[in-house]
């Protein structure tokens, strides 16, 4: 079988950055990987992660190009799992991050599994869409918002002094 892929640029520019090709599902990650740094014109030698994804894109466990943990931790491998073990009809959306540094992030989604076609080479690169900037888009980190709690609603008045009791509980 093929997989047919939409891979986006995560930017914050009116025009969208994507890319749609076709690989087989019994290719790696590791390929994944190529075939993506390929599209979107990256040399392909800088460090890149996987992380499995959600409907809503919250990233979830990481599937990474190197283990960089020392032996410390188990780690999952792109060059070791399989396109078939981790993306399907049920888990179809992945985001990929290359080059921790600039932090260029995609958000890759499986669009259609389809039969092998007579005469077609895969990986097989279907439709370019938008330029890729020179530089990596800018990453804002926003912690999501808890507006149920609030660190100072303790029913203290630091103005009330009277009340404040420091021979009491003074050590």
């Amino acid at each position: 079988m093929i997989y047919r892929f939409r891979v986006i640029l995560d930017n914050d520019t009116e025009e969208d950055i994507f890319r749609d090709f076709e690989i087989r599902e019994s290719d790696t990650l590791e390929d994944l990987h190529n075939v993506i740094t390929q599209c979107f014109g990256f040399d392909g030698n800088e460090m890149a992660s996987f992380y499995l994804s959600d409907d809503e894109w919250n990233q979830g466990e990481e599937i990474s190009l190197f283990d960089m943990s020392d032996g410390l931790n188990d780690v999952r491998l792109m060059n070791e799992t399989n396109l078939s073990d981790t993306v399907h009809e049920a888990q179809t959306k992945l985001i990929y991050v290359y080059d921790f540094m600039n932090m260029w992030t995609f958000f890759v989604e499986l669009a259609e599994i389809v039969e092998v076609a007579e005469g077609v080479d895969y990986p097989n690169l279907m439709y370019v869409q938008g330029q890729v900037p020179t530089e990596a888009p800018d990453k804002i980190f926003e912690a999501e918002s808890n507006d149920d709690y609030d660190d100072f609603d303790d029913d203290f008045n630091i103005d009330d002094y009277d009340n404040l009791d420091f021979e009491e509980n003074w050590n």
